[in-house]
């Protein structure tokens, strides 16, 4: 046992309720705690403050282990309490904390950009750090403009997304992030530009097609809103290869080839944002391989270093690239301080090696079949559940008031209270509502596996009794 995980178990030995209390109190004072109500907050046992992890698992204060179900939020790729990662963040402090990225270069961010570009879509060779999911996605809209104004195509502003996808929530990322659970509007106007299409979502087809009659029209009549747009004022189009906030639809296999082309026919880049699909988490090193498409740009990050240092990145392809070769007025505009940290760097670098020396990519694919095997045998016995679908571990089960007409829960049914008090006191932390996600660690386990569900299972059926559907 290593002194930090010892240091966890004393301080929890030593804990009484009249600490507890205090950490509660001086948190829901001076914390912050990002997209919560304070109100909610603040109901009994709703401030949870968190001591240990170990690979799915996760200990509160008051020593509740729970199954770390959405491993953070789509983070934690490798599990938790990887000593080898603080080892590894410690050696880099010690040889080398900081030195300023606008001009210069580390070892580990040379070293971590090289290891990508081996497990990258070949065409992509050059990688740009920086620190978090938003920061990656601003990054390549903006790295997307620049480029078509570098060539001369100085019109090229606009930026194709989805409706219902999330891209995060810096002013650009915001602009083109429209899921149903992010409030856009105290920060409008926004970013000019954005212009949105329906994705995928065969459960609820918003054009009452049935596939593959409808031979991909999702997909297809993107084109129509690329002439109404007029292509020579777009610069990219952006969405995730399989995106959580739209429903987690798996695309079938001719959408992003179409996709691809329509790009390709009207001048226009390419960014599969892979903050959350990406480092094993489909199954795939990028869920994009699943496709073999290649986009021009990749945006990645949580996974990246499985959330024990902030670092993201955008993978750049050679064409793009090339477009900021030359004098210097063509050179990428602004910068980030803390982007290519070598600490970050050199923990992420390490990061990919376990995943890639333990076969977490291929575990997440074997364990992701096995959950949703057990998931559609669960869905047979329980009336709430409309839907199962997946790839490898980012896996979401839909859940429904009335499964004949797909009729969702409303707020007043208080089912996502119901579900989500009934998934906790049975040590499962993860979203409960209209759609759970089930994302739990890429090193989960077969037992761990079936555990989950079983607990799932149960949670379930509390629930839909509460509101009589059992």
């Amino acid at each position: 046992m290593t002194a930090t995980r010892e240091q966890a178990d004393e301080f929890l030995a030593a804990l009484d309720g009249e600490t507890i209390e205090d950490y509660i109190t001086r948190g829901l004072a001076h914390l912050w705690v990002h997209t919560q109500q304070y109100n909610d907050l603040a109901k009994p046992d709703a401030f949870k403050v968190f001591v240990k992890g170990e690979g799915i698992w996760l200990t509160d204060m008051k020593g509740r282990r729970f199954i770390d179900c959405m491993s953070g939020l789509w983070v934690v790729n490798v599990g938790h309490g990887r000593t080898e990662l603080a080892d590894v963040a410690a050696e880099q402090m010690r040889e080398l904390s900081y030195v300023s990225t606008f001009s210069f270069a580390t070892r580990p961010g040379v070293d971590l950009a090289t290891k990508l570009a081996d497990l990258l879509p070949p065409s992509l060779n050059k990688v740009y750090f920086a620190n978090s999911g938003s920061e990656a996605v601003e990054t390549a809209i903006r790295m997307a403009k620049q480029y078509h104004y570098n060539r001369g195509d100085k019109k090229r502003y606009k930026v194709i997304a989805r409706r219902g996808s999330y891209h995060g929530m810096t002013a650009g990322a915001l602009s083109v992030n429209s899921a149903a659970y992010t409030n856009r509007a105290p920060f409008e106007p926004l970013v000019p530009g954005a212009v949105f299409v329906d994705g995928i979502n065969c459960y609820r087809c918003p054009y009452e097609k049935r596939y593959p009659e409808c031979n991909t029209f999702c997909a297809r009549h993107i084109e129509a809103a690329i002439q109404s747009e007029r292509p020579e004022t777009i610069a990219a189009f952006i969405a995730e290869p399989i995106s959580i906030a739209n429903s987690n639809w798996i695309p079938n296999d001719d959408y992003w080839p179409t996709i691809r082309a329509l790009c390709d026919k009207y001048g226009i880049l390419l960014i599969a944002d892979e903050v959350i699909n990406g480092f094993g988490r489909t199954g795939k090193w990028f869920a994009s391989q699943h496709w073999a498409f290649e986009p021009d740009l990749l945006t990645m990050a949580k996974g990246l270093s499985s959330g024990y240092l902030p670092i993201a990145g955008v993978a750049v392809s050679d064409r793009v690239v090339d477009a900021f070769v030359g004098d210097r007025a063509a050179t990428f505009s602004g910068g980030i301080t803390f982007g290519t940290h070598p600490v970050s760097c050199a923990v992420a670098l390490a990061n990919v090696k376990i995943i890639e020396r333990e076969g977490l990519v291929e575990n997440a694919a074997r364990q992701g079949e096995h959950i949703l095997g057990r998931l559609r045998e669960l869905q047979e016995r329980h009336p709430s559940v409309g839907d199962v679908r997946g790839r490898g571990l980012l896996i979401a089960v839909e859940t429904v008031k009335n499964r004949e007409t797909k009729q969702p829960f409303s707020e007043a049914d208080g089912w996502a209270d119901k579900l989500s008090e009934a998934l906790t006191r049975r040590g499962v932390l993860v979203r409960g509502g209209n759609q759970i996600n089930i994302a739990p660690p890429l090193v989960i386990s077969r037992d761990e596996a079936d555990d989950l569900v079983d607990r799932l299972d149960d949670s379930l059926s509390e629930a839909e009794s509460a509101l009589g559907m059992a």
